[in-house]
């Protein structure tokens, strides 16, 4: 009966060892697939993340500044700044999530020509797992 029992129990630790694992996850963002695109006030932050496990769903967070950049390559000492922000709920399959999230610039005074907007400062979070991504440069 001991014999037994101890069997049991070895089986029963092995099972939930093995599923433990199975479950288990190591989030991450891919190298090389986040990127930022800025068409004109609008900046697309998109990407892939992947060591999910077996979550069904990420929430996903993207902020940047946007600013006035003038002929000169000078940001203005203006009110014309500001931090953008954007999130999704992204669905998870096989592990992998792919992301896309515009974030809209639209402060005053606006950034007429020759002015130009630019985004920087750009950080990428997925909220769910705690893990963050900052890409460098302006876009």
């Amino acid at each position: 009966m001991r014999r037994i029992l101890t069997t049991l129990g070895l089986a029963a630790a092995l099972t939930l060892g093995v599923a433990g694992t199975a479950l288990a996850g190591s989030p991450h963002f891919v190298d090389g697939t986040v990127t930022a695109t800025r068409t004109g006030d609008t900046l697309t932050v998109s990407g892939k993340e992947a060591g999910l496990g077996d979550e069904t769903q990420i929430t996903v967070e993207a902020s940047a500044t946007a600013a006035c950049l003038n002929p000169g390559q000078q940001f203005p000492q203006a009110a014309n700044k500001e931090t953008v922000t954007a999130s999704a709920v992204v669905p998870v399959q096989n592990g992998k999530a792919y992301f896309s999230l515009d974030l809209v610039a639209s402060f005053q005074p606006s950034c007429s020509p020759p002015m130009e907007i630019v985004f920087g400062n750009i950080v990428v979070t997925d909220a769910t797992n705690g893990i963050t991504m900052t890409l460098p440069g302006t876009f």
